[in-house]
């Protein structure tokens, strides 16, 4: 069964850092795209960030552009969202998904979260004094 497990969420203050992970089961990251999006009540789900297959290729929406990198370790099966100068507008749950890396690009799957075939559970994020 594949799955992904995403961890690391939590309660910051505004300025802060988290480092978010995505771990994957039942299959091997090795051949899929992997995308952070995140979704705040009342808002649509945003993609933030995405890194292709073997990591050499990013995408960062220009909301998250500097503050946020993305990062992947195949051996262990993980992507890893570092977010720093956390604001409260980056308070929504953050998910991540995989998507097979020969039917769609790092970018499109940043602005077209439907390609992806699988997604985690999500973990809450909150940035607030």
């Amino acid at each position: 069964q594949l799955q992904l497990v995403e961890s690391g969420g939590g309660l910051v203050q505004p300025g802060g850092s988290l480092r978010l992970s995505c771990v994957a089961s039942g299959f091997t990251l090795d051949y899929y795209i992997i995308g952070w999006f995140r979704q705040a009540p009342g808002k649509e789900r945003e993609g933030i960030s995405c890194i292709s297959s073997s990591g050499d290729i990013t995408n960062y929406a220009d909301s998250v552009k500097g503050r946020f990198t993305i990062s992947r370790d195949n051996a262990e099966n993980t992507v890893y969202l570092q977010m720093n100068s956390l604001k409260p507008d980056d308070t929504a749950n953050y998910y991540c998904a995989a998507s097979r890396s020969h039917i769609t690009t790092v970018k499109a799957m940043c602005i077209m979260p439907q390609i992806a075939t699988t997604w985690g559970q999500g973990t809450q994020v909150t940035v607030s004094s």
